[in-house]
């Protein structure tokens, strides 16, 4: 699983900042090269609240394995089920929404791993990580690299965090901070004292144990404020604000057009 091992490598260096994106409208194959050809570091395909056409997300993870960039899969909820059947399109990692405690941890723990350490049994494209099928292969060459990010989202999730931090699956401990600011009361305050402190907590957790915190939202400004694990946008609200922008430019041009005429460019 190199995908998963260099974006561990990427994310152990103090220095780097690793940037991504979660495609949750709308997702092709196609999002993997543009996504790596841009320079992210990896992409998250987000079943949490749209359903994806799985057959393309298995196709898009075998895309990552052979060019070995990391996609990791959302899982519409930290259930046994939807967790193995995330496992079995073959990313090299998993966005776990809504973790709680360390209940949730077994779950996650019971979905990833082979027996004895699980519950999971593997199947689907999946499998096309390993050259064999023997529980040491399985265990050196997928669960040992894998990457677990618990999203803390709710005030029983904080009030965990530092024993979901501490968890030896979590990889990075997450966030969902606007699903986190409606359950403190503050939705959608990024300001309030409240959601500030419940984001400082969840850092250090995960500081303390020598773990990234995951964070989304505007790169520049989180870069500012310490972050080095982002996901810097959603695709397609990206897009919509871009041509937003580019129709103010275009509509924008028209009074100083006339004062100095210019030639037209051709689209390529």
């Amino acid at each position: 699983m190199k995908a998963a091992r260099l974006l561990r490598e990427k994310l152990a260096d103090p220095d780097r900042v690793v940037t991504g994106v979660l495609a949750t409208f709308h997702f092709w194959p196609g999002l993997v090269e543009l996504a790596q050809r841009a320079g992210l570091d990896y992409l998250i395909i987000d079943l949490e609240h749209l359903t994806h056409d799985h057959t393309a997300i298995a196709e898009a993870c075998a895309i990552g394995r052979r060019a070995d960039f990391p996609i990791f899969i959302r899982p519409p909820a930290a259930e046994f089920t939807p967790l193995r059947l995330a496992m079995d399109l073959g990313p090299c990692g998993l966005l776990v929404p809504c973790v709680e405690s360390l209940d949730t941890m077994r779950i996650i723990q019971d979905a990833v791993w082979m027996p004895p350490r699980g519950r999971r049994r593997p199947g689907g494209p999946g499998n096309f990580w390993l050259e064999d099928f023997h529980y040491e292969t399985w265990r050196t060459t997928v669960e040992d690299h894998f990457i677990v990010l618990p999203q803390i989202e709710t005030r029983a999730g904080l009030a965990s965090v530092e024993a979901i931090a501490a968890h030896p699956l979590t990889t990075a401990i997450a966030v969902g901070p606007y699903d986190l600011s409606a359950d403190l009361g503050c939705c959608w305050q990024p300001g309030s004292p409240d959601h500030r402190d419940a984001l400082a907590r969840i850092r250090q957790a995960g500081e303390a144990v020598g773990k990234p915190m995951w964070m989304i939202g505007d790169g520049p400004t989180l870069v500012r404020e310490g972050y080095r694990f982002l996901c810097i946008t959603e695709p397609v609200l990206f897009l919509q604000g871009k041509l937003a922008e580019l129709d103010r430019q275009t509509r924008a041009a028209l009074g100083s057009a006339a004062e100095t005429p210019a030639e037209s460019t051709p689209l390529p």
